[in-house]
């Protein structure tokens, strides 16, 4: 989650010596049935200078003072913050308090990411650090020690080391601090039970741990801490030691997922899934060593999702094998492929995700950069880089240009060509095979391959795999290209048969259609989809104007019809019997046979047409199944078809991939035929 506040510092601070940030001492009293807040702050600072503060306009200023001196308010802003120039001063003083927002628990994930008034209620209380819940230092990294006063039965905190908590008169207080430069302050609270347990780590650290669970799901909490003590040794034997000297998890009445120093905030649905202990949570945990242990530099690209996805996400998928490795990268890039290409950008211009695109960019192209370079410069050099990077740069603001400068000494290779390519240009290599030749040679078999690509070239090497007679034994050979069109050579001892390109995906590059069968992503990020129901039940209606609405990130009015040349992604609603004859009237294949009428509630699907064109079909028993498709559907943008009981999905699966494979054929001495043609689909479930 990008702050207002880390992208100010990031402007001021990247590659300079910045001055000591300012130093907050803050006491916070919270009453989440009247969502009335009272604080007071005691800001220090390294010099006496003028300052700006940033609050929230819904605040009202009680007090204040410089240097002792009282001084009259003076706001000025937008109406959603308000800033506060003061004369210089090293000390400042502040009381000011307000109402916050009612937790609004209907949000949505999607939601929740944009969202950011400090809201709070029974359930839970939450002040994101952009909010303007505290006065910010406009501009700087802060420091700070923050009190907390809630009423008995709640539990809260902030990001950093507890200092000390107590519950007496009714009350519940604890002290915390943070003595790094931070990017600003979230606070949490909650009617949390609190578990900790003591561990030291493998660098010899004593941390806490604790979980900060609703009484729903307090029965998690063993799992959880054993997990969080399995990542930190895990990426303190890989980069170096944990910066901090605890962390919790802390669940949420919303469907929140953020990371923060020492802690990580997610939704109490979320914690309650099986697998999130083995994904998410490592990716979290990673999250205190990269972008609140080294800060990005957000006006020039946010690294660090890129980066926490390779080493968390990407390599869990790893130890589980060569094969789950392999549906990783395809999953970056069928999402890619799935992209508008009107939507695409550099990788050097994304900061935070803000909806689907963004997330292909910045965490699948950032992630897939990070392969092929670990492919280019060795395990070896790529983990120094790593550990040198972290050395270097902890807690500081650092930017793709102190990443690079590490992986470069630590491999003794320049590696600015390769980051420019891959960070300052939007787009991917359209790669083929546009030819290639095998004859007879005294050795063995000369083969030549022809690979095109567009304008501008990149200059990357491209795997081909070659099946040869005598077994189907294969060969590898990799080619290096920077033009346009290029003719690769090499021998072989052995008769080959055909061609494959880069089959394992170990290049980022934009599939052929062949290579990337439609899924229900594309219709999501279709900026311009069509959509229409074919029932004409008001119950159809009104619950297909709801999906749509759920699923779609840029929806256009419904229409009755589809016309050709039109939209290119397009949903369609209806009955089993409608969506039947409808395909039956466009001449489009049947209904899949794995998606038959009797299977759940409701059949999902993608079909390409040859314009080219992705539709979704959705085939429902009646409106309560459509209905119930609204919540859960967003979740399933990598699946190209599925079937679902309700809300819950029984079944679902990926249409497969099909290389690019060049057919050759020995006859004469001299002989070629061209691209195979694709087979016939066959069910590809996916993991």
């Amino acid at each position: 989650m990008i702050r207002a506040a880390a992208f100010l510092a990031a402007l001021l601070c990247a590659g300079l010596s910045c001055a000591a940030p300012p130093a907050h001492d803050i006491s916070v009293r919270i009453d989440p049935q009247t969502r009335a807040l009272q604080g007071r702050d005691r800001i220090s600072l390294d010099a006496a200078r003028a300052t700006t503060l940033v609050l929230a306009s819904r605040f009202r200023i009680d007090s204040l003072a410089v240097d002792g001196r009282r001084i009259r308010a003076q706001p000025v802003g937008a109406q959603a913050f308000q800033r506060i120039t003061l004369p210089a001063g090293r000390r400042v003083e502040l009381r000011w308090s307000g109402a916050l927002d009612p937790l609004n628990r209907s949000l949505e994930h999607r939601d929740t990411l944009g969202y950011n008034a400090p809201a709070s209620g029974a359930e839970g209380t939450f002040l994101p650090a952009g909010s303007g819940w505290y006065p910010a230092v406009g501009g700087e990294l802060e420091r700070y020690r923050v009190a907390l006063d809630l009423p008995s039965g709640q539990r809260g905190l902030v990001p950093g080391r507890l200092l000390e908590e107590r519950e007496a008169n009714g009350r519940y207080r604890a002290r915390f601090a943070f003595d790094h430069p931070a990017e600003g302050i979230s606070l949490m609270a909650g009617p949390y039970r609190v578990k900790e347990r003591r561990v030291r780590t493998a660098a010899g650290s004593d941390v806490r741990l604790r979980t900060y669970f609703h009484p729903e799901i307090a029965d998690l909490a063993g799992g959880y801490l054993d997990s969080v003590a399995g990542y930190l040794d895990l990426y303190e034997r890989w980069i170096g030691a944990y910066p901090f000297t605890e962390f919790s998890v802390v669940s949420s009445p919303t469907p929140t997922g953020f990371g923060m120093p020492a802690l990580t905030y997610l939704g109490i649905e979320v914690l309650r899934l099986p697998f999130i202990r083995a994904t998410s949570l490592g990716h979290e945990v990673l999250h205190n060593w990269w972008g609140n242990g080294v800060y990005p530099d957000y006006a020039r690209g946010n690294w660090s999702e890129g980066l926490t996805t390779f080493m968390a996400d990407y390599a869990y998928r790893e130890r589980e094998g060569a094969s789950a490795a392999l549906e990783a990268r395809l999953a970056w890039l069928r999402d890619y492929a799935a992209m508008p290409p009107a939507d695409d950008t550099a990788l050097a211009r994304f900061t935070s995700r803000t909806h689907g695109a963004s997330q292909v960019v910045g965490y699948g192209k950032s992630a897939m950069l990070f392969f092929m370079l670990r492919e280019s410069i060795g395990s070896g050099a790529f983990d120094a880089g790593l550990r040198r990077f972290w050395r270097e740069q902890r807690f500081r603001v650092a930017s793709w240009d102190e990443l690079r400068a590490a992986f470069e000494r630590a491999s003794g290779k320049p590696l600015a060509a390769f980051f420019e390519q891959w960070l300052e240009r939007p787009g991917a290599p359209e790669l083929r095979i546009a030819d290639a030749r095998a004859v007879p040679a005294i050795s063995g078999w000369h083969v030549s391959v022809t690979l095109a690509q567009g304008t501008p070239a990149y200059a990357i090497p491209v795997p081909l795999a070659i099946r040869t007679a005598g077994g189907g034994a294969e060969r590898r050979v990799t080619a290096s290209i920077s033009r346009p069109r290029e003719a690769v050579e090499f021998d072989l001892p052995v008769e080959p048969l055909a061609v494959a390109l880069d089959p394992e995906l170990r290049l980022f590059r934009r599939l052929a259609p062949q290579e990337a069968p439609p899924i229900l992503r594309e219709l999501m990020l279709a900026g311009n989809a069509a959509v229409f129901t074919l029932s004409p039940d008001p119950g159809v209606q009104t619950a297909g104007q709801e999906l749509a609405a759920r699923l779609l990130e840029g929806l256009s009015r419904p229409r009755s019809e589809v016309a050709r040349g039109g939209p290119a992604a397009t949903l369609v609603i209806g009955l089993h019997q409608d969506i039947d004859e409808w395909l039956a009237q466009s001449g489009l294949p049947k209904r899949p046979p794995m998606l038959a009428r009797e299977r759940g509630s409701a059949q999902v699907w993608t079909v390409r047409t040859g314009e080219p064109r992705t539709i979704a079909l959705v085939s429902v028993l009646d409106a309560s199944a459509l209905a119930a498709l609204s919540r859960p559907l967003p979740h399933y943008g990598r699946q190209s078809w599925l079937v679902l009981e309700g809300g819950r999905v029984t079944d679902r699966g990926v249409w497969p991939t099909q290389p690019q494979v060049w057919e050759l054929r020995a006859a004469a001495g001299v002989s070629r035929r061209g691209p195979a043609a694709p087979e016939s689909a066959a069910r590809e479930r996916s993991r």
